[in-house]
């Protein structure tokens, strides 16, 4: 039996669906952009273009939750399934678009480098209970203008695992939708198997940008998945109470679903979020608190109520260094959201209130992964009964060390992490080095860089890949693209 975890009946889901319903409907959205605009006026939405603000109608919302897919599934480069985002089935992705990165050098704060982002791909191959990528560190040796796209060329050219990703400006989605239909050589093969979710970000309270209501109908024209990330703050830019921030959650994650079904009806979307219970003494955004997490798994309940996959940035950590409280936020949120069944989970990787990425951390949270995994497998007979044979063996033996029975299922019943989490015992332990968990860590990570192996892409397609970003950095006046090799 799969062990799960609810917080919300189905009464008081159905009460907040129908409460940020209502706001939508009478209070509206400010959405600043004339084809969004243009789309909700044509399909009976009251527009009102001198405030930006539409009116929904009930109508509207139930069309755009009867187009909505219940389930989608992602490819890798080769176009291999990689992940099946349906039912409770649960995925982790590390998190993303960090300003800096934590130098294991020096244990200081940073900005990222191409050469950082190309280790951190090189990683992310083997992360094993790491399911997808994502466009996790923001290089600061390029331009601006190119560096959302520059991310993305970096993950499909170092690591064949599908990759969330997103971008901050109108102009960068082109070539991002170019270099993914590079990979797939066709718009056609590109919406047939889908190599990457684009995260789109309403602003709270009730309000779409013209680069993030682009983004999303760009995507929708092309059924590239999206995932709306909804960021209440709750007590601040949302009630100070769970119901009152998911009511706005609610509203404003809607207002992205009939975007993106009125632009292209069927377009694949996850109900995601990245809410935080806002800490007034500190003026932060804790994800480590206990109350974003409850949001966070409450919200998951109503998108599989509304029949929608889930997404949410939890399994992450506010803490400054790969210390205790690192490790208790980051398993909660791991535990908390495996159990809700979370169909994404972003976090891994993240620190800092998701403005630092660190492979230390990453190495670390693959193994929380592994234990979340295992976790919502839950408990099964495996050749337990009759149990008397059994128990005539370890009776006879005095042991069960090399029964075939343990043989058979020793490595299926518990997860059994690498070597960066020590079960060794204190002898042993001090026998190997008395390391620190960070110290394991940052051998993991060089270990498996150097064990590197080039994904199997054509050559012509990785050389296509790169001559479409040089063409780009040309426009910001980039002559060359920063050393890789």
């Amino acid at each position: 039996m799969r062990p799960t975890l609810q917080f919300l009946s189905d009464q008081l889901i159905e009460q907040i669906i129908a409460e940020g319903r209502e706001i939508m409907c009478k209070l509206g959205i400010e959405i600043h952009n004339d084809l969004a605009l243009l789309l909700m006026h044509n399909n009976g939405a009251k527009v009102d273009k001198t405030a930006s603000r539409v009116y929904f109608t009930q109508s509207l919302i139930d069309n755009a939750l009867a187009a909505v897919p219940h389930a989608f599934k992602l490819y890798d480069v080769y176009g291999n399934e990689a992940v099946d985002l349906s039912g409770f089935n649960v995925n982790f992705t590390p998190g993303s678009a960090a300003i800096n990165i934590l130098d294991s050098t020096t244990n200081k704060f940073r900005k990222p480098t191409t050469q950082d982002y190309v280790r951190y791909a090189k990683l992310m191959c083997k992360m094993n209970n790491i399911a997808s990528q994502s466009t996790a560190m923001i290089p600061s040796d390029v331009h601006e203008k190119i560096s959302d796209s520059y991310r993305l060329y970096l993950s499909l050219l170092y690591c064949d695992k599908p990759v969330v990703t997103g971008a901050f400006t109108i102009e960068a989605f082109e070539i991002m939708k170019n270099l993914q239909i590079t990979i797939r050589s066709s718009k056609e093969n590109l919406k047939a198997k889908p190599l990457t979710i684009f995260s789109c970000c309403p602003t709270s309270p009730l309000k779409w940008s013209e680069v993030t209501s682009q983004n999303l109908l760009d995507c929708a024209a092309y059924s590239i998945p999206v995932e709306y990330i909804a960021m209440p703050l709750s007590g601040f830019m949302s009630p100070v109470t769970l119901v009152g921030t998911l009511i706005q959650h609610t509203a404003e994650t809607l207002s992205g679903l009939v975007m993106s079904q009125l632009m292209n009806p069927g377009t694949p979307v996850l109900y995601g979020g990245s809410p935080a219970f806002f800490d007034v003494r500190y003026e932060t955004t804790p994800m480590g608190s206990v109350a974003t997490m409850m949001i966070d798994c409450a919200y998951n309940e109503i998108g599989k109520y509304l029949g929608i996959p889930t997404q949410a940035y939890i399994g992450l950590s506010d803490a400054k260094a790969l210390d205790a409280q690192a490790g208790f936020e980051t398993s909660l949120g791991a535990a908390l959201a495996a159990l809700a069944g979370i169909n994404n989970i972003s976090g891994p990787g993240m620190r800092d209130f998701e403005s630092c990425f660190s492979l230390e951390k990453l190495v670390v949270d693959n193994e929380i992964c592994g234990t979340a995994l295992r976790l919502i497998r839950g408990i099964e007979p495996k050749e337990d009964f009759p149990s008397l044979p059994i128990f005539e063996e370890l009776l006879r033996e005095k042991h069960l060390l090399i029964a075939d029975h343990t043989r058979k299922y020793f490595k299926e019943e518990d997860y059994i992490p690498g070597t960066v989490i020590s079960r060794a015992n204190r002898s042993r332990w001090e026998e190997e080095g008395s390391t620190t968990v960070g110290q394991r860590a940052m051998i993991e990570i060089e270990k498996h860089i150097k064990a590197w192996q080039p994904t199997n892409l054509p050559d012509n397609v990785k050389k296509e890949l790169t001559v479409l970003m040089e063409n780009e950095s040309r426009k910001y006046g980039m002559t060359k693209l920063p050393n890789i090799d």
